[in-house]
């Protein structure tokens, strides 16, 4: 593969991004990372500020096959995963596939939901299968789950598990658009209507060579010394219930590989590891909002001293 060719297509990507979500480099990029460390991302912010629009705009690039699912308080995690329907003409029960089984699953404001619904993505998120009425049955590859979710003090929602947030890569907020993007929107340049114009820059087999690109990135003892340095800050801080889980540490090592891709290196630096961490750990360890979580991140990473790669 030729890596200048690549850089230059994943470039191609977050600009056509920018022009339905105008002004929001970072979040893209967070966002692209996610895909490219095979994660799921947790979108979280106020309705209408671009949440479904980024998702929509990252699920056409890629050209996968995508389902989008509502989610309300009356779901019902059959209606996620998918139900057995008697056949008279086999005289037999026929299996009907839900929405999971798509490579790309959008989960609208998720958490308005109950928790016993948004637990039908459990197993899904982590172990890429479903176990349904007795047989495991395996989800397509790639696989994503892109969701969405308005802040808790709003009318109408439940608050994710930790166990449901632990399995998101990441947790990003939009914010509020910069004036200058906002008025790209209002003249047209920029917004929802432009998803339709977008073409997969990204299709399924060149996202599996960066998935694989992606694993090869190398990780230095050093850098391996900081990350673990990191993670003991957060087991041992009493600002936190509970310190960062084996799974948190592998997921703060595969986005810090994917950020120091997306800039065009083979190994990882400091800078990687700052970059991602607040959008990895804050949900991890704060079950506030982004803000509050974010804030907690960054303040244990102020505490532990930056040991060069």
């Amino acid at each position: 593969m030729n890596a200048k060719v690549s850089l230059q297509q994943l470039e191609e990507v977050e600009t056509a991004l920018s022009t339905v979500l105008a002004g929001k480099p970072r979040q893209i990029r967070l966002a692209l990372c996610c895909l490219l460390c095979r994660g799921h991302v947790l979108i979280e912010d106020l309705p209408g500020l671009g949440k479904t629009t980024l998702a929509q705009g990252l699920a056409r690039l890629i050209g996968a096959d995508m389902q989008r699912v509502q989610f309300t308080s009356d779901l019902l995690p059959a209606d996620i995963l998918g139900v057995s329907v008697f056949d008279p003409r086999e005289s037999s029960f026929r299996f009907h596939p839900g929405p999971v089984f798509h490579s790309l699953v959008l989960a609208d404001e998720i958490n308005r939901a109950t928790p016993k619904t948004q637990s039908a993505l459990l197993e899904a998120m982590e172990e890429r299968q479903v176990t349904v009425e007795g047989e495991t049955r395996r989800l397509p590859d790639p696989f994503f789950v892109i969701a969405t979710q308005n802040p808790l003090q709003q009318a109408g929602t439940f608050p994710l598990p930790e166990s449901q947030l632990d399995r998101f890569l990441m947790r990003i907020s939009l914010g509020y658009p910069e004036p200058a993007a906002e008025r790209e929107v209002l003249k047209g340049n920029a917004g929802r209507q432009h998803i339709e114009a977008l073409r997969p820059l990204l299709p399924v087999a060149l996202l599996k060579e960066w998935q694989a690109a992606v694993e090869r990135v190398r990780l230095s003892d050093p850098l391996l010394d900081y990350l673990q340095a990191l993670v003991a800050a957060t087991r041992s801080s009493p600002e936190v219930a509970y310190g960062l889980s084996t799974r948190g540490v592998l997921a703060l090592a595969s986005a810090a590989r994917g950020w120091a891709l997306l800039a065009g290196r083979d190994y990882v630096l400091p800078e990687d590891v700052q970059a991602v961490w607040a959008s990895v750990v804050g949900h991890r360890l704060c079950e506030g909002s982004v803000s509050e979580g974010d804030a907690v991140a960054r303040h244990l990473l102020g505490q532990v001293a930056v040991i060069p790669a």
